[in-house]
């Protein structure tokens, strides 16, 4: 029960990052059906500007939460610029383009990111340094971290935070007219090029922010570790629904249990074939289940049909 309840943690953390994530890929779809999957290599470029704002002020005698929170801001504006260049200048040419072409030009931008990242940051793993305190918060058996905390708690305003920002707020709405039918959007005063790049800075700040929590949880950085982390997120919006704000919250919470459950239990279900670094096979099992009996996802597809 101890080793369950202590992946039950783990899952819930890991879930946490991957919802924030997938978050930034469901928006954008919902508004321009366009797979960002560069995505992923935006929460690497947050984690490494986050490791280089942190090693520049190593020696300034700053506390590790101080050095933290000036490092996620940096990390955020960074991607926020980084997301929004993407966009005006890869994706907004080619938005009534064949659907093809801005899928393999996302494809295209995601290696390019990865390739500029090795040039500026050097291909080799760095080490994130240990900003929290690293004592364990024993629960009765299981543990938790500061960091692990941190994360779940600042994942739940986060998440609260932007679900009331698309349903409660003056951009919101822009969002979800602009996703209905942009052209009329623009007879009514919105502006959908305002619209879809506000969309691109917010999920690049969700991306930074699971970047800095990620290189916090795991304590390392380099220029490939974005891919893994933005296929899983976008496994996690598929799973949820796509488009659906709180399916890519369900998924991600849900595919990081199966992984960390994985994880626990994996060795003993195959008597020792299999290890912990095969939980990949879970987690991609438990989408195509639930493709296969659900296409549209566990709560459903919600894309909104245009004029």
């Amino acid at each position: 029960m101890e080793i369950f309840l202590q992946q039950i943690i783990n899952g819930l953390v890991l879930g946490s990052m991957y919802a924030l994530v997938a978050l930034g890929y469901t928006m954008v779809y919902g508004i321009i059906n366009l797979i960002n999957f560069a995505h992923g290599e935006v929460l690497m470029v947050g984690a490494l500007t986050s490791w280089t704002v942190v090693g520049a002020l190593a020696g300034s005698g700053l506390p590790g939460w101080a050095l933290l929170l000036i490092s996620l801001p940096c990390a955020i504006v960074v991607c926020a610029a980084l997301n929004f260049t993407i966009e005006k200048l890869a994706y907004r040419p080619l938005r009534n383009a064949p659907r093809l072409a801005p899928l393999i030009t996302a494809m295209g931008m995601s290696l390019l990111l990865q390739t500029l990242a090795m040039i500026v940051w050097k291909p080799n793993p760095k080490p994130y340094p240990q900003l929290l305190p690293v004592e364990p918060i024993n629960l009765g058996g299981p543990v938790i971290s500061v960091t692990q905390c941190i994360i779940l708690g600042a994942t739940a305003v986060i998440l609260a935070g932007l679900m009331w920002v698309v349903n409660r707020t003056r951009l919101g709405r822009a969002m979800r007219a602009t996703a209905e039918n942009p052209r009329v959007a623009a007879l009514m005063g919105v502006k959908p090029d305002m619209v879809i790049s506000a969309t691109f800075v917010i999920g690049a700040t969700l991306a930074a922010v699971a970047g800095v929590m990620w290189a916090a949880n795991y304590g390392t950085v380099q220029h490939s570790m974005g891919f893994m982390p933005g296929l899983k997120a976008f496994t996690a919006a598929v799973l949820g629904g796509i488009g659906n704000l709180a399916g890519a919250v369900l998924g991600g919470v849900m595919l990081g249990l199966v992984e960390a459950l994985g994880a626990g239990y994996l060795g003993t279900l195959t008597g020792g074939v299999l290890g912990s670094q095969y939980t990949d096979i879970f987690a991609f099992t438990t989408l195509i289940l639930v493709l296969t009996l659900r296409p549209a996802g566990l709560l459903g597809e919600r894309v909104a049909d245009r004029a």
